[in-house]
């Protein structure tokens, strides 16, 4: 077994690498940018070394220093996690070069891998079913565009070189095409600095489903069963569960046998996820899934196949890496019940999902489930990485059992002043359509309206939480005024507000609704079903604020402009794109609230801009 291990990765993904070397005995070194300083998976290594400022590009994308950092610990390995340096060739190639031991697949299988167009040809040379589509080498917009109309809309435009969701743009008409293939190409540069594109034809019901495989240097590849992935938004994954439902034996053994296939055709090793798309208008059929992409690394949702099968990824990685033989051989990884994950991102579904970012002053998750995380309270969420998280895994006996068992613990996170999805991903598994498995990739689309959180707190005792707790001793007298009564113990009366709404209220004597409250400054903090519901006193008339439709268009974030879509004295109508941020590795388009001129522009491509920055005013004609 390898010694010591540096970890070329932050958060819950170190944290979770670590814990699996503690237990073998594997000394560990984490890496660390300045917005990382303190932070949990730091303190949880044998050793922290800092590389660099807080932007990734700086510190974790910076081959250079994890190497540097790596010698001058003495590491004799580097776990590159997921995501940054984890599917880059050449960093796999100057770790093997330096002497140190990668633990991943070889760099000719990242590769070859790591361009979607060649991966799709070489899997249909090696008989693996692949997704009708553009993958040509002729990547003028008028070649994709005729090549679009060819294979008939819908279509998807993807980044060649893309993972993640990012650059991924569905395009339903020929005259959005160019707008979508600038942006997708914007989106691909700044991500992955290669701009190429493909295009697929959109399957109109897709379901994302994938095979976890493994594979040793000695020739042997298996598979650990299918994970379905298909609750997305955004092409970004939000629940992922294992095994796929409505998945019959049949289809099983052929998707599974066919991800094994493409891991031997690329001579992979290690750890890897084979990802296939499937026309789900009929249920899964081996005739209508498709490969997609193969992600040469461990995978953010991995524990859901921990969960069914009993193994520890993390081991089996460090195992291959050496040398060793697959623990096990097809015949003795059996499917244990089922599992799901959740991924908990710091986003308000109330605003859009626009990130959210700031300190952790609450920060209390679940018991009973298995939690992944980088994060702890008194800590913060910083602008400059993933928005996620946490992830909570439940695992049971049957799809039912586990979904009861995630739904429960998303009601029971606690998450202020970040914002939180943890009521959005309560409501997705506890849908019926979900539980009942009529999922594809457009569940949370169709179904939005009721998966966001109500403009109000749904149930009075979440208001009465929050009177209880400003009628509580200490309280404001002028907001609590409790009558006189010479033999029985007094009522309270308590108004409070939320919003533009108040609610007045009077509790019986020891009525106090069991919910957890936080009083922070001005506001009362009621955390209920996954949701944060803030009051605070009634207040005056004529205090208020203007009002939010006065044609200023401010950054709802921190981030980038990378396009502005008018000019100053232009007129435009109301939702006209006026300028794109982009903001933890999405774009977020900013559109025009009424009819009007603009008055002032103030964004300029390039901008770095902090949040409530005024980007535009514009003004009302007439």
């Amino acid at each position: 077994m390898i010694g010591s291990v540096l970890i070329a990765n932050r958060g819950e993904i170190a944290r979770r690498i670590i814990r699996t070397c503690r237990r073998l005995g594997v000394r560990t070194v984490a890496v660390y940018s300045q917005a990382d300083a303190g932070a949990p998976f730091t303190r949880d290594a044998d050793e922290a070394i800092a590389i660099g400022p807080a932007p990734a590009r700086d510190s974790y994308l910076d081959a250079g220093k994890v190497l540097a950092a790596a010698q001058a610990s003495g590491a004799e390995a580097i776990h590159p996690g997921y995501g940054f340096l984890s599917e880059n060739a050449d960093f796999a190639q100057a770790v093997i070069e330096a002497g140190l031991v990668w633990i991943g697949p070889p760099p000719s299988a990242i590769r070859a891998m790591g361009l979607k167009d060649a991966a799709k040809r070489l899997m249909g040379e090696a008989g693996v079913p692949v997704t009708p589509g553009y993958l040509g080498e002729d990547q003028s917009p008028e070649r994709l565009r005729a090549e679009a109309d060819r294979i008939g809309y819908p279509v998807l435009i993807k980044a060649v070189a893309g993972g993640g969701g990012k650059g991924m743009h569905e395009v339903e008409r020929g005259e959005d095409f160019a707008a979508a293939l600038a942006s997708c190409r914007r989106e691909a540069s700044a991500s992955f600095g290669d701009d190429r594109v493909l295009i697929e034809r959109l399957i109109a019901h897709p379901r994302h489903i994938e095979v976890q495989v493994f594979a040793d240097t000695h020739g042997q590849a298996v598979h650990l069963y299918e994970r379905d992935c298909s609750l997305q938004r955004r092409h970004q994954k939000v629940i992922e569960e294992a095994p796929a439902p409505g998945m019959d034996p049949a289809t099983r053994e052929a998707v599974c046998g066919a991800a094994v296939r493409a891991a031997l055709a690329v001579g992979y090793q290690g750890a890897g996820t084979v990802e296939f798309i499937a026309d789900a208008s009929e249920g899964l059929r081996t005739d209508r899934i498709w490969f997609m992409e193969m992600n040469t690394r461990l995978q953010v949702e991995h524990p859901v196949t921990e969960a069914i099968t009993g193994l520890d990824l993390v081991e089996w990685q460090l195992r291959v890496a050496c040398g060793e033989l697959l623990p096990l051989a097809q015949a003795d990884i059996r499917l244990d019940g089922w599992a799901m994950e959740a991924r908990l991102y710091a986003e308000n579904p109330a605003t859009g999902f626009l990130p959210s970012t700031g300190p952790l002053d609450r920060f209390v998750l679940p018991q009973g489930v298995r939690i992944e995380t980088g994060v702890e309270q008194g800590g913060a969420i910083s602008p400059f990485y993933d928005p996620m998280i946490a992830k909570l895994i439940a695992h049971g006996p049957t799809r039912e059992a586990a979904a009861a068992k995630l739904a429960q613990a998303c009601r029971q996170v606690q998450v202020w002043p970040v914002r939180a999805n943890a009521g959005f991903l309560a409501r997705c598994v506890a849908d019926p359509d979900f539980l009942a498995g009529r999922i594809d990739t457009g569940f949370i689309a169709a179904r939005l309206d009721r998966l966001l959180p109500p403009a109000q707190p749904p149930e009075p005792v979440v208001r009465a939480a929050a009177a209880a707790r400003l009628a509580a001793p200490g309280a404001d007298p002028w907001s609590a005024l409790q009558g006189f009564r010479a033999n029985a113990a007094p009522a309270i009366e308590a108004a409070v507000q939320q919003g533009e709404q108040v609610y007045r209220l009077t509790l019986q004597p020891g009525e106090r609704p069991a919910l957890p409250v936080l009083r922070d400054g001005a506001d009362i903090v009621v955390f209920d079903a996954g949701e944060a519901w803030a009051f605070n006193e009634p207040r005056a008339k004529g205090l208020e604020g203007g009002e939010a439709s006065d044609g200023r268009i401010v950054s709802p974030m921190p981030g980038r402009i990378v396009a502005v879509h008018a000019a100053q004295g232009e007129r435009v109508r109301k939702g006209q794109p006026l300028a794109t941020l982009e903001a933890m590795k999405m774009e977020h388009v900013m559109t025009a609230p009424f009819d009007g001129v603009i008055e002032r522009l103030l964004a300029k491509v390039g901008d770095q801009v902090s949040e409530g920055v005024t980007l535009a005013v514009l003004a009302k004609e007439g």
